[in-house]
């Protein structure tokens, strides 16, 4: 298998870093780093709902996910500059929601709300996936402390959640996309999978044209690979 301008195979994952509890106020913090992408993901729990589930006794998960003016290599205007979200902030963060939810049966949550605020302080590729990756172990840390203090009976994390990003550079597939892949990729794809090997969710499609079936499965598995090192990354933190 080829090599990659960073010495990479083309189906390895770059260098994984979780500093856990990188922030002290939030109920789970960490900072995940994958290669030099660098998200910092907290958890805050409240004790209520959003409006359509009081009374239903199920909790829920929302995502917002910002990126740091000088996360890029240009700076980026805040978005409380331009009194809107960023519509692509916008899109990533449901996203993210939709994979976390993913992760916790909302029944044994009961009435809580978590909310993961997922920031981007360096971006090189990958802010999403490492937000979704990272903010699963921000929510395990969130509910390992309510279940310590009493506030849960029983554990909700239902699943181990993780998501890859993939793609096809210079028609080669390749796993893990930094920034100068990514931007030249001619297909590029985010993989979310469980740790029972099945997907969340799928997002991607050609960039510059159309693909096939067969470039399709193997993007599919070089994800599944890349998902399970991101597993062992989180089975060694222990």
């Amino acid at each position: 298998m080829g090599k990659r301008r960073d010495g990479r195979k083309l189906d390895e994952m770059r260098k994984i870093k979780v500093t856990k509890e990188y922030i002290i106020y939030p109920e789970g913090s960490v900072l995940i780093e994958i290669g030099n992408t660098k998200v910092i993901c907290n958890v805050t729990v409240e004790d209520k709902v959003p409006k359509f589930l009081i009374g239903k006794g199920k909790g829920w998960i929302t995502a917002e996910y910002n990126m740091l003016p000088r996360s890029t290599h240009t700076r980026m205007l805040r978005d409380i500059s331009k009194l809107k979200k960023n519509g692509r902030s916008l899109e990533i963060q449901r996203l993210i929601g939709r994979c976390l939810r993913g992760a916790v049966d909302l029944e044994l949550l009961g009435e809580k709300t978590l909310i993961v605020d997922c920031d981007v302080v360096q971006a090189d590729g990958g802010t999403r996936t490492a937000s979704i990756t990272g903010g699963y172990i921000a929510i395990k840390l969130a509910c390992n402390k309510l279940l310590e203090e009493g506030k849960l009976e029983k554990n909700p994390i239902k699943n181990g959640v993780v998501a890859v990003s993939v793609g096809i550079v210079d028609e080669k597939p390749m796993l893990d996309l930094c920034y100068e892949e990514d931007s030249r990729a001619d297909v590029d794809m985010n993989i979310c999978m469980t740790d029972k090997g099945r997907f969340l969710e799928l997002q991607g499609g050609g960039e510059k044209g159309d693909f096939s079936k067969n470039e399709l499965i193997k993007l599919m598995e070089l994800g599944e690979k890349g998902c399970k090192t991101l597993f062992n990354v989180i089975e060694e933190m222990k």
